[in-house]
């Protein structure tokens, strides 16, 4: 069943004055939600909204929805680029030279007065924080920019000339800015009501936790009536093992990866009876007579941590988003769930049985036993094994999960768990920990700017107050078409939903929505629909 509805709203819009707002989004019945404090002149603008419902289950609407406004008008833009040393979070002291779009007031001047030396017109555009929690408030940085034009390709002279006048230009399309309004948002809202839905909802990595499949084939495959994209994984093998998780993740009440510090996690209970928000950390440990030691991976290569945020990792042992981090200590838990070949190279390995006792000690490879698990260690951690996993001995390997409350979490068999960054929403409000959770960094204003700051394509998920889980994304980087969110839009979008917790999920190419198997969404990769690691899945009841 369908009805559609369409409506139209003012929408204040900002310019000039002392602050300059970050724009945000008005959704559903809620008014616009514009974050705390900014002053400045205002205007206003309408927007137009247009909403379909269509109803899968009792218990399981989709809302389908295209958020307009008019008074919007964007350009394409030649944006400086900025040098940005990137070695401070690599490690890596032979790491390329990086740009940044936003930096320092001294550095807007300069390269503004050189760019107008050399005949161009350049304007210095003044960036804000968004309304973080933990992170300052006021200006972020300066970006420079000349020129306004109608095309990609009337850009291109302009930046040929920035180019000669000795800078990196990049053409840019103003629609992704924060501080205006996007031309177009299109949205879905999938609402799941666990009192009146039947069926169930799962985090499911398809069975094989080392395998990429788009989040409409696993739909297809499990005839499930909604679907979405889950947490980050590992793209590239330069970062790991393709398709595994960087951040906690648990299906069928089984822990088959680690979280990367404190971040936030969607913890789907009883099959989706019970859902809830929470910034989960993992503890694993294994023992063999009185000696332990500390597992800090499952199911990952050992020796690399995507997304960081492990005890012993270099540069850093807080998350960071995107990056890789060197564990050279370290002894990883390789689950029946990893059913694609082990990774070989330097080090140790233990097979274990479902008992716990030690089969085989050796050169790392292989494949996990069907009733096993296997033990990889490097540096220290190999050592540990060679004297303590020794053939027939038992080594027992010990997990918990913890809340940021310090409470446990026990896993049952229907429990699963899907994990992202940042938190969106808590108690009801706009609460977003974005440095905490290692997505942008205060101190290095270019990292994080553009998966945070700038417009994208997002997936998010949250719980209302009457308890009914919430899944939504919008489309992004498609020009006169839909824009995305920034974060803070993110977050202000769930909360105009009733969200009373959110967090963001996987975005950008990953961003993916299935209705009854079919993509409905836009992904944003030329290539179409991205190939994922795990999906959230709403499973009608069996027969």
């Amino acid at each position: 069943m369908r009805h559609t509805r369409v409506r139209s709203v003012a929408r204040r819009r900002f310019r000039g004055g002392k602050r300059l707002a970050v724009a945000a989004v008005i959704a559903l019945t809620a008014p616009a939600v514009l974050p705390d404090g900014d002053e400045a002149d205002s205007a206003y603008t309408e927007a137009t909204e247009r909403w379909t419902t269509q109803v899968l289950a009792p218990g399981v609407t989709v809302r389908t929805g295209v958020i307009e406004h008019p008074g919007a008008t964007h350009s394409w833009t030649v944006t400086v680029q900025a040098p940005s040393d990137i070695r401070w979070r690599t490690d890596d002291p032979d790491a390329p030279l990086s740009w940044a779009e936003v930096s320092t007031r001294t550095w807007a001047d300069d390269t503004a007065r050189k760019l107008t030396r050399a005949g161009l017109a350049p304007r210095v555009e003044k960036v804000l924080w968004p309304a973080y929690a933990d992170t300052p408030h006021g200006p972020m940085g300066y970006r420079v920019r000349v020129g306004a034009f109608a095309t990609q390709a009337a850009a291109g002279p302009t930046a040929s000339q920035v180019t000669a006048a000795g800078f990196h230009p990049t053409v840019s399309w103003t629609g992704y800015d924060a501080q205006e309004p996007a031309d177009r948002e299109n949205v879905r809202v999938a609402v799941i009501d666990p009192k009146t839905f039947h069926g169930t909802v799962e985090a499911t990595h398809d069975g094989n936790v080392a395998q990429r499949e788009t989040t409409s084939a696993v739909a297809g495959k499990l005839g499930s009536l909604v679907a979405v994209n889950g947490g980050f994984f590992v793209l590239s093998p330069g970062d790991g093992i393709r398709g595994t998780m960087s951040g906690i993740a648990a299906y069928e009440g089984e822990l088959e990866s680690m979280a990367a510090g404190s971040r936030s996690a969607l913890v789907i209970g009883d099959g989706g009876r019970s859902v809830r928000v929470a910034d989960l950390t993992s503890t694993v440990t294994a023992r063999a007579g009185n000696a332990a030691y500390r597992v800090q991976g499952v199911n990952r290569l050992p020796g690399k941590v995507r997304d960081c945020g492990r005890p012993g990792a270099v540069p850093s042992e807080l998350p960071w988003q995107d990056v890789t981090c060197r564990m050279p200590d370290d002894l990883v838990r390789f689950t029946p769930a990893f059913r694609t070949g082990l990774p070989a190279g330097p080090g140790v390995q233990a097979v274990l049985d479902a008992s716990g006792q030690v089969v085989s000690v050796g050169a790392r490879g292989g494949r996990v036993p069907e009733h096993g698990t296997v033990l990889q260690g490097v540096g220290r951690a190999a050592d540990w094994l060679t004297a303590h996993a020794r053939p027939y001995a038992r080594v027992e390997v010990g997990q918990t999960v913890r809340d940021a409350d310090g409470r446990r979490v026990t896993l049952g068999k229907d429990d699963s768990v899907v994990s992202g960054a940042p938190t969106l929403v808590r108690d009801g409000r706009v609460d977003i920990d974005a440095a905490a959770e290692g997505v942008v960094d205060p101190e290095h204003t270019s990292f994080g700017y553009a998966w945070a700051d700038v417009r994208q394509p997002r997936t998010m998920a949250g719980i209302d107050r009457r308890g009914r889980l919430l899944l939504a994304t919008v489309d992004g980087r498609l020009k006169g078409g839909s824009e995305g969110f920034t974060i803070h839009e993110a977050a202000a979008f769930m909360k105009s939903l009733g969200a009373v917790q959110a967090m963001n999920l996987d975005g950008g190419g990953s961003t993916a929505m299935a209705v009854r198997g079919a993509l409905v969404n836009h992904p944003s990769d030329a290539a179409g629909e991205r190939a994922v690691g795990d999906t959230v899945q709403v499973l009608p009841a069996r027969r």
